[in-house]
């Protein structure tokens, strides 16, 4: 396992690999990572992992101050991988130069968790496109947990005709149902309990819904799962996954989207 810090020397080294995979990541690896991982060694000769914290996307700076810094137990976890390339690009190395494309930014942003976060988007494009520029990977594997997240992306790359394919990956679940993340880290036991009950409420509440829509009542999902011992939320909405609106039928393939707090941790999911 190679790690490089500066992107002039990560430039040179991949030049010729012409089969590259890619998994942009904010550190704190879970099991979600690693499936990414073992994926992405099987689909490309090379595989490289990048592990940056990116200001830019943190609209609150508390936020970021909290998110959760493992690195060393994160390059254990890499080395036992037998990642080819790691990559731990500092501020300067991301963000000194000027990329080729601007960011395309499709109006999906303004929905879901682009409402309560603003700017959020746009930063994570703004690393993305940059990362891309960097690295020039065949492909590059996100979560389906962060969906929003990955169909910005997808639509930034299409629009700009970048030439990587994005490797679309299914979620990954702890035994308790909670969907991976680096900010499980910051969550209690007693949390990640109300946190396993709320996918459980949802699961149940989806396949009323795939019976009947008059299922759907956002007013008494929202004070339900404030009596599950949610602190906040942010949104639940269904959507047509193919249309980005409000089914119009039962028969179409829909999710379930949210954003809630348990005390200070903000979890995403979508079932």
């Amino acid at each position: 396992m190679k790690i490089f810090k500066d992107k002039n020397k990560l430039q040179k080294e991949i030049f010729n690999k012409k089969s590259i995979s890619f998994i942009p990541t904010m550190g704190g690896l879970h099991k979600g990572h690693i499936q990414l991982i073992k994926k992405s060694k099987k689909i490309a000769s090379k595989n490289l992992i990048s592990i940056f914290v990116n200001p830019k996307q943190f609209n609150n700076k508390n936020d970021f101050m909290s998110y959760p810094r493992t690195l060393s137990k994160d390059l254990n976890i890499l080395q036992n991988l037998n990642v080819n390339y790691v990559y731990l690009p500092s501020y300067k190395d991301i963000y000194s130069f000027k990329p080729l494309n601007e960011i395309y930014l499709d109006k999906f942003a303004n929905k879901l968790c682009g409402k309560t976060r603003k700017g959020h988007f746009e930063g994570v494009l703004n690393v993305v496109n940059r990362l891309l520029e960097i690295i020039k990977p065949k492909y590059m594997l996100l979560g389906i947990k962060d969906f929003q997240q990955l169909y910005l992306i997808k639509s930034h790359v299409k629009k700009k005709g970048i030439n990587t394919k994005i490797i679309s990956c299914k979620t990954i679940r702890e035994v308790n149902k909670v969907a991976c993340s680096t900010r499980n880290n910051n969550i209690s036991k007693s949390n990640l309990i109300i946190a396993s009950k709320v996918y459980h409420y949802l699961k149940k509440k989806k396949k009323l819904i795939k019976k009947d829509f008059k299922f759907f009542n956002y007013k008494n999902y929202k004070k339900d799962l404030f009596k599950l011992g949610v602190t906040k939320i942010d949104y639940i909405k269904v959507y047509d996954i193919n249309t980005l609106k409000k089914p119009l039928n039962k028969k179409v393939e829909f999710k379930i989207f949210v954003a809630y707090y348990l005390d200070k941790v903000r979890l995403i999911d979508n079932i």
